[in-house]
């Protein structure tokens, strides 16, 4: 059954406005007061009966394109609205996607109004996670606005999962990227592109030109390519590090920094997540096979300083490099990783946690190698992450 909202006082009150200007009508004998006291007390019983009329067997439901969104991208719903017998006098919808009211008092109108309506809502969401959407509901009034009733749909909330954006890396220093123009007019670096070699054969038709030995080609030997090794444990690895008391806003730039560089080596040939709280790498093909669920595990993580640092008991001696990213303004990698790892290695901070762009903590102070979602990468290598002049925690499991 609707229920009555607090707007429905005011039909009382104009219902006793008319009651006590009819009693004074007797009284005094005044037959102009009694007519109008007549018509207040009716239309002040009238509004209310007619409201909750209408809105019996009215109801507003909502349906959703997709259960999974990208971080600002459109989502679209259709509200569908049904009316009971005698239509409804005058309409809203109030749905969390659409922010404001939506007016519905033409489309169903008692008179010339149809028995349903869709109402098409787009919206976008700029934060990453699980959101619950409320049901809509229906709130029926009268044309003075003297009561109303409110349908809510009984259906449960609904959730909507928002996936955070990726992006392509930004390579700031050509020295340090050593880019090749891609058949798509992209560019890669050899940083990222040329990982995990493992000799040298033929070229394949649809081999992206990073993976291309142009020294080979230059020397008159052929088009050759670069083979990556297939040992797991060889690919690049990507950790997360959510701690940290700062704004969400950093966390929220490290986690679309983890995706994007994780997506971007997974596509040159594979590559290995570790994100907070986990106990095992997930390992990652160039054809994606594993992305989807580490997609959705990525929108999920918490940050804030009761988070715990990623588990590197776990990664035992690795070949590849690692891109350790921090959603803290972190100045230095953790001793035990830079112990453990004999590729290179990288730190991705969020610009806005840098001072003047540029990491401090150290004696000779790293350029940002590449930026991608708002972070930048400093890429260190294995002895600069274990030099003297870089300082490491004084723990990390």
């Amino acid at each position: 059954m609707p229920t009555p909202a607090s707007s429905a006082g005011r039909a009382w009150a104009v219902a006793a406005f008319g009651a006590a200007l009819t009693l004074i009508a007797f009284v005094f004998d005044a037959a102009p007061l009694f007519v109008a006291g007549v018509a207040f007390t009716a239309i002040g019983l009238a509004a209310p009966a007619w409201v909750w009329a209408s809105a019996h067997g009215a109801a507003a439901s909502r349906s959703l394109q997709t259960e999974r969104v990208i971080e600002d991208e459109l989502l679209e719903a259709t509200i569908q609205v049904r009316r009971g017998r005698l239509g409804l006098p005058g309409a809203e919808v109030h749905d969390p996607l659409a922010g404001t009211p939506i007016s519905l008092s033409g489309p169903l109108a008692p008179l010339v109004g149809g028995r349903r309506a869709n109402v098409r809502i787009v919206a976008s969401f700029a934060r990453r996670g699980l959101h619950t959407l409320a049901p809509p509901s229906l709130i029926v009034r009268d044309p003075l606005d003297l009561a109303c009733a409110v349908r809510v749909d009984p259906a449960p909330a609904q959730r909507l999962l928002v996936l955070p954006r990726t992006e392509r890396v930004r390579w700031l220093r050509g020295d340090r990227g050593q880019r090749s123009d891609q058949p798509d007019g992209d560019t890669h670096s050899d940083a990222l592109a040329a990982v995990d070699i493992d000799g040298l054969r033929p070229y394949r038709p649809g081999t992206p030109a990073s993976r291309i030995h142009w020294p080979a080609v230059a020397r008159g030997a052929g088009l050759l390519e670069r083979r990556l090794q297939a040992d797991g444990d060889a690919r690049p690895l990507v950790l997360l590090d959510a701690r940290g008391p700062g704004p969400i806003e950093l966390l929220d730039a490290a986690v679309r920094a983890a995706a994007s560089l994780t997506l971007e080596l997974a596509r040159l040939g594979g590559c290995g997540l570790l994100l907070p709280g986990e106990r095992r790498v997930t390992a990652i093909d160039r054809n994606l096979s594993g992305w989807p669920a580490a997609h959705v595990r990525l929108a999920l993580v918490q940050g804030g300083p009761e988070t715990r640092p990623p588990a590197l008991g776990v990664l035992g001696g690795r070949l590849g490099p690692v891109f350790y990213v921090a959603a803290q303004p972190l100045e230095r990698l953790p001793a035990q990783l830079a112990s453990m790892t004999r590729g290179s290695a990288t730190l991705v901070v969020p610009a806005d946690s840098l001072s003047d762009g540029k990491l401090r903590g150290m004696r000779k102070t790293p350029v940002a190698s590449f930026e991608v979602a708002g972070c930048r990468g400093f890429v260190l290598g294995a002895r600069r992450a274990t030099s003297p002049g870089f300082r490491a925690p004084a723990s990390a499991a």
